[in-house]
């Protein structure tokens, strides 16, 4: 498995070219930073994500499981999602839409890690229906130049391509999360993109992965 930034930028323009979510994920990626860093966004806005997260398997993941984490998220109180959100934000240093928007192939210059990832997960996983794995997907439409959500898929490519190792740890830690980090940050570091573009040659390189479920 090849994570050159020849490879990265072809494998992101076929998930644009192929993924039928694609449009809808752009659109969200370029409005998320600025709509959560207002006061004018809804419960469903943050379902969104939510939802994204298990949905983009197409129907390959658990009907229940799903089920049961989109009941769990929409149970809690809103005012809670948006405390979580605002703490998650401030811990990201993310909402602004011109530092945290990727250009569609990818900036030359990876966004800074000097963010509190563990901050703004503990506070998203404070959340009903919210684990590490989904916080990263809002770590991800928060800050989409800097974050790319952990799952089987993402980390199958990676340790194919020899930036991770081991298993895919279920449920993921912080400490799972910040070694996918590292070697996300890696990858953009050695070819100049950013996260929604590496997000998306990752997830689109799976199928040259052997093996492994949703």
């Amino acid at each position: 498995m090849d994570l050159s930034e020849s490879t990265v930028r072809d494998r992101a323009r076929a998930y644009a070219e192929t993924e039928p979510l694609y449009d809808v994920e752009r659109q969200h990626v370029e409005t998320v930073p600025k709509t959560f860093a207002g006061d004018e966004y809804g419960r469903r806005d943050a379902q969104w994500i939510v939802r994204w997260y298990f949905r983009r398997y197409l129907g390959e993941y658990p009907d229940r499981e799903r089920r049961e984490r989109e009941d769990a998220f929409r149970d809690n109180d809103f005012g809670d999602v948006i405390d979580a959100l605002d703490a998650a934000l401030d811990a990201l240093d993310a909402g602004d839409p011109d530092g945290d928007a990727p250009s569609d192939e990818g900036s030359d210059a990876p966004a800074d890690g000097d963010r509190d990832v563990d901050a703004a997960l503990s506070a998203l996983t404070a959340l009903g229906g919210v684990d590490v794995a989904v916080a990263s997907a809002f770590c991800q439409f928060l800050a989409p130049s800097r974050f790319v959500a952990i799952d089987r898929r993402t980390w199958a490519v990676l340790v194919a391509a020899g930036e991770l190792d081991g298993d895919y740890p279920d449920p993921p830690s912080a400490a799972d999360y910040r070694r996918f980090d590292d070697a996300c940050r890696a990858v953009m570091d050695r070819t100049g993109v950013d996260a929604w573009t590496l997000y998306r040659a990752l997830w689109r390189s799976f199928e040259g992965v052997s093996g492994g479920s949703p």
